[in-house]
This record gives C-alpha cells, sequence and structure tokens, in this order.
C-alpha cells in the first residue's frame, strides 16, 4: 500500500516567497535595458562604414562628421597594411613613436614578397606616405573600443576626404587611444568621457564644409534685409532658430523647433517627432544623436 506524505508549508512562507520572485522578475527588465559605455557611444558616434570597388576605396555609409581639434595625430593611407595610433591623455596628443616606420616597412616588405609591388608605390597604400592630421580637418570614426581594464576607450578615425578636398583621395586612418586614470573609466559617465573624446574631435555639422559659402549667403540676406525695411533680418533669424545639430539637448531642440507633435520615451532614449515638418529627432543620454 502506498503511503501519501504532505509537506505542509505555512501560507506566510508561501507569500513571501511569491513576493521575492516578483521582486527579481521585476527587477529583470530594468537591468536589461541599462544601456553599456560602449553603447552610449555607439549612440553618440555613429560609425561610417568604408568599402571598395574598382574606381578605389570610399565611404559607403557615412558616419557622424567630426571636426580635428589638435594636431599630433599621424595617419596612413586606408589601403596600408599597418595603422598608426596616438594616445590622449590630460588634454595632450601623444603621436605613436618613430619605430613603427620601421615596423611598417617591414610588414611592407613581407606583403610585396607574397604579392608583386611596383616599383613606385601608389600614393593611396605607401606605408611610408603618413600624414599629420590638421586642426579642422573632417574626419568620421569607424570603431569605437572601450577596454575598462585598461582605462582606455579607443576610436578608429578616417578623414573625409570629400569634405576636406583631397584630391587624389587617400581616406588617411589613424587609432586614437583615450587614456582615463587608473581605475576610473568603471565608475566614469558616458558624458564626461564624450567631454574628454571633444577636446579632440567635436562633433561637426554635416555640411560644415560649407560654412565660407553658407556664410556669404547669410552675409547677403542681412545686406538684403536691410534694404527691405528688416524683412530679410527676420527671414534669417526664423531659418537659424530651425537649424538643429548633434549634441543638443532636448530644450534646446525644443527652443529652435517648438514643442514636438509626438514624443517617445524609451529607457535612455528619447524620441520627437514633428509631423508638419516630417523631422524626427532621436536623442540618447540627453544628446541628439540622429535627425532624420
Amino acid at each position: 500500500m502506498r503511503q501519501i506524505f504532505r509537506i505542509l508549508i505555512p501560507s506566510q512562507a508561501i507569500s513571501g516567497l511569491a513576493l521575492t520572485l516578483a521582486m527579481l522578475v521585476s527587477a529583470l527588465p530594468a537591468q536589461a535595458q541599462a544601456p553599456t559605455l560602449g553603447e552610449q557611444l555607439a549612440a553618440q558616434y555613429k560609425l561610417a562604414k568604408m568599402g571598395a570597388d574598382s574606381s578605389g576605396t570610399s565611404v559607403v555609409e557615412e558616419g557622424t562628421l567630426l571636426a580635428v581639434q589638435k594636431g599630433g595625430i599621424v595617419g596612413t593611407p586606408y589601403k596600408s597594411v599597418t595603422t598608426r595610433t596616438a594616445t590622449f591623455q590630460d588634454g595632450t596628443v601623444h603621436a605613436s613613436d618613430v619605430a613603427h616606420n620601421a615596423t611598417a616597412q617591414k610588414v611592407g616588405k613581407l606583403f610585396c614578397g607574397l604579392k608583386k609591388c611596383p616599383t613606385t608605390p601608389d600614393a593611396a597604400s605607401d606605408e611610408n606616405a603618413t600624414k599629420f592630421f590638421k586642426v579642422g580637418d573632417k574626419v568620421y570614426a569607424t570603431k569605437i573600443d572601450v577596454h575598462p581594464d585598461k582605462d582606455q576607450v579607443v576610436m578608429g578615425i578616417v578623414a573625409c576626404d570629400t569634405c576636406n578636398k583631397t584630391d587624389p583621395p587617400t581616406y588617411n586612418k589613424a587609432n586614437v587611444v583615450f587614456q582615463f586614470a587608473k581605475g576610473s573609466l568603471a565608475s566614469t559617465p558616458a558624458s564626461t568621457i564624450e567631454d574628454t573624446i571633444g577636446q579632440l574631435f567635436t562633433i561637426s555639422d554635416n555640411n560644415s564644409q560649407d560654412q565660407g559659402e553658407q556664410q556669404q549667403g547669410q552675409n547677403q540676406q542681412q545686406g538684403q534685409g536691410q534694404g527691405q525695411g528688416g524683412g530679410g533680418q527676420q527671414q534669417q533669424q526664423q531659418t537659424e532658430t530651425q537649424t538643429v545639430q548633434m549634441g543638443m539637448t532636448p530644450d534646446q531642440v525644443i527652443g529652435a523647433l517648438g514643442k514636438p507633435d509626438q514624443q517617445f520615451n524609451i529607457g535612455p532614449k528619447q524620441i520627437f517627432v514633428y509631423k508638419t515638418a516630417g523631422v524626427k529627432v532621436t536623442f540618447f543620454g540627453g544628446k541628439v544623436v540622429d535627425v532624420q
């Protein structure tokens, strides 16, 4: 004859267990929504995608356009095998050492031993054809790697040759290591890291390469406004208030475009939709990261 044993559990214990499980389950979505530092930086700096066809190297998909603020970064043509690395620490650029040139030559010779190389290297692929990025040069980010164990954020960049009017284009590339104090990266907020990156690379308007032409056009509009009793000035002021740039806060966008027709808050991401203008502004971490 089988015997059935029953274990009686007090109702209070069952209620406590259920409450504990409910708290654990409710906490899971909040943890899943917390973005990593890499994700936050990737949202702030959209990466460019490079490609190559019969005409040579080109930018397949544009990313966030950046303007170089300090000299000292040495680049090599995008086709070259090696990539120079500079370090940015305490507001100063430390370029890669000269020994890298010898390494580049060795790698180049080894590569030529496997493949027939031209007698005179092409400027777009010559391992020794290094060039400094000048202040004001426009570049794209091609990668962002976070290394908490080394307190480093590594950003790969490539020149926007169409912006810089470089002919023939070489799309010079480089890596920049943003070095932070030992043990500080894990507790440093993304906004502070973005401010540090901003000391070297500021986010540039996609049309910033035409600033000279835009300034000339604005001066002409201002002159016309003075001749028309200020009507041109009012139109110019209206145009300026509608300018939205990368890195702006929600309040700045509202000041420029007014209150949005629709607003969506999805964790750290916020979206403003202006139906009349057909514009969608995306924020991440309280700053504009995309405008469509």
